[in-house]
């Protein structure tokens, strides 16, 4: 898919891997440290094969890494795209807390009492 598992990832690499159920539940599982594919398996409640098809998809995207334990692979979140993901998403944030506040204040004036 890439030449380079992490040097050519793009937002749109990050969305894809991210936008089906069962990685999103991957990626919690892994947020507080490393979880071999047995573990996975459990917490996914899929069947090994289906879990590594999801773990490749997530490898090729940069967000997970992979250590070699004895027989065992361990796998971590790798923070860094889903930070650049967030300071994508920053300005779209920005623009829709402004217009909630706007929202918020236009309610505010409409339910006030209206002198007579």
């Amino acid at each position: 898919m890439k030449g380079s598992i992490y040097g050519r990832v793009t937002t749109t690499d990050v969305l894809e891997a991210i936008i089906d159920p069962t990685r999103r539940r991957i990626l919690d599982a892994i947020r507080d440290g490393e979880r071999s594919v047995g573990e996975l398996v459990e917490i996914v409640g899929m069947h090994q094969p289906g879990v590594s098809r999801h773990l490749k998809v997530l490898r090729d995207a940069g967000l997970v890494e992979v250590r070699k334990d004895a027989n065992r692979r361990l796998y971590r979140l790798r923070p860094e795209p889903l930070r650049e993901l967030d300071v994508w998403l920053e300005p779209y944030r920005l623009e829709w807390s402004n217009r909630l506040d706007s929202l918020e204040r236009h309610l505010e004036q409409s339910a006030a009492p209206k002198d007579k």
